[in-house]
């Protein structure tokens, strides 16, 4: 009986796996297949945190499918032509893979299949990353969402999906032998420290999905609604990287949360899973946002493009606290709290009025879950540009926000420890502490640690003249 190429991409699990599943079922050889693309013109090759998590997410690939009596097939090259070379080996009929949703790789997928079927193979694809497809839902007026609260509420009035069950019969695996790489030679590990504290942090594996969803689950979302805006505590879900590589799905989550549904801190949370359907529906219906605002109107904003500014940002040397915390744990662990995205990316675009597209882009090289469509949403929000954006006048003040959410200092101490011997009232704003509090704490401002590069109520205002250039005004 011919046999059944499934090709894995961001779908790195075999439990909630349909196109795993159907391939199954269907009876004949199964071969699974990862191939690192080759091809130049993916405006969003992996990062080097997302290649350090795609490197050992693989090895556990393979490990998830040897019970099955699978072995996972490396290959390096353009797909089409790795995928035709492995289905004549295998005397392939059908390919199965899990569908993209980002233009690139819509395109991709449509002239692989062409080229496939070209050649009498059949090619069938799965949802594996949603809840329900970008198309499935709509306004009264048939239109895509831009705002996330009536989306919401349309997915909710459905009936949400269960994961896909394994079929009971066994994989049968390839009789052939297929030419394949080791994993490691795919050369997925970056070079030098940039991601030596990610093993500290991360285990990334779906037993490492599974542990972290129920010890969620069991420990803290009941309380989410309290905890998540505090980045000193472990009060957020941190499975986003696994939801990213496709070692966890929503379904298993909303699973996982069926008795927690009707609790407050369930609620909120089921919310933040439908906020990353919200971000994939408009990358969908609106293909062009990696690049260019929803809005058209923000086209003709005055950015200011500087260098010196952006590099401080980067680097977390802008002299408030929170915001150089925020920024060092990104590139310390390849994450960052929810709230702090937020704060760092509005300082960002209108405090120091960089093109959110430079922040997007960092954050996609630097985030081990540096998911396009959640990317691109959170930015965009963030920049008062996008789908349901904040409004153009909400610009965090970097003072409060750490004083809200880290009152005593807390997670600024604990990623910015030149100042961990600042009192809490001078932690978010060490420019403010008389100078023998500063000698104390053997800080000398301007080179222990610097000065804020824009005043708060400076780069406020410059933000609302920027905003106020626009030809229309700026209401979403």
């Amino acid at each position: 009986m011919p046999s059944t190429i499934v090709w894995f991409r961001q779908d790195l699990r075999i439990s909630d796996q349909p196109a795993l599943a159907t391939a199954i079922a269907r009876g004949g050889a199964v071969v699974p297949i990862y191939i690192e693309a080759l091809n130049e013109a993916n405006p969003w090759a992996p990062g080097a945190a997302h290649r350090w998590w795609l490197h050992y997410a693989l090895l556990d690939l393979d490990r998830q499918l040897a019970p099955l009596g699978l072995k996972l097939i490396v290959r390096r090259g353009k797909p089409v032509d790795e995928l035709r070379a492995v289905a004549a080996n295998a005397k392939a009929d059908h390919v199965y893979w899990s569908r993209r949703y980002e233009s690139f790789g819509i395109q991709e997928d449509s002239e692989i299949k062409r080229s496939l079927r070209e050649q009498g193979i059949e090619v069938r694809d799965f949802n594996s990353s949603l809840l329900f497809e970008p198309w499935e839902c709509a306004s009264q007026a048939g239109r895509p969402y831009k705002v996330f609260t009536p989306f919401s509420k349309n997915v909710l009035a459905r009936c949400l999906p269960e994961p896909v069950e394994h079929p009971s019969a066994n994989a049968i695996p390839a009789l052939l032998q297929h030419e394949s790489l080791s994993v490691e030679a795919l050369d997925l590990l970056p070079e030098g420290a940039a991601t030596k504290h990610f093993e500290k942090e991360w285990d990334p594996t779906r037993g490492g999905a599974i542990t972290r969803l129920e010890q969620f689950v069991a420990e803290t979302v009941d309380t989410y609604h309290e905890t998540r805006d505090f980045p000193a505590m472990d009060g957020t879900s941190r499975l986003s990287p696994y939801l990213h590589w496709g070692q966890l799905g929503p379904r298993e989550i909303v699973a996982a949360l069926s008795k927690r549904r009707e609790t407050t801190g369930g609620q909120t949370f089921l919310r933040e899973i439908l906020w990353r359907e919200f971000a994939y529906h408009v990358l969908y219906h609106f293909p062009h946002t990696p690049n260019r605002a929803l809005q058209p109107r923000f086209q003709s904003f005055p950015w200011k493009p500087e260098p010196v500014l952006l590099n401080a940002w980067k680097d977390g040397r802008t002299g408030y606290p929170i915001i150089d915390a925020a920024m060092r744990q990104l590139r310390a662990t390849g994450w960052m709290h929810n709230r702090l995205r937020m704060v760092v990316a509005s300082f960002l675009v209108k405090h120091l009025l960089q093109p959110w597209q430079e922040g997007a882009r960092w954050f996609w090289d630097n985030l081990i879950d540096g998911d396009l469509a959640n990317n691109t949403l959170g930015w965009q929000w963030a920049g008062g540009c996008g789908a349901d954006a904040a409004p153009y006048f909400r610009i965090f003040n970097p003072i409060t926000q750490g004083e809200r959410f880290d009152k005593t200092g807390a997670f600024v101490r604990q990623w910015i420890p030149e100042l961990a011997s600042l009192p809490d009232r001078y932690i978010h704003q060490p420019w403010t502490a008389p100078a023998t509090i500063l000698k104390q704490a053997a800080i000398e401002l301007g080179k222990d640690y610097p000065h804020p590069i824009v005043e708060h109520t400076v780069g406020r205002e410059r933000a609302l003249q920027a905003f106020a250039q626009l030809k229309e005004p700026f209401f979403t």
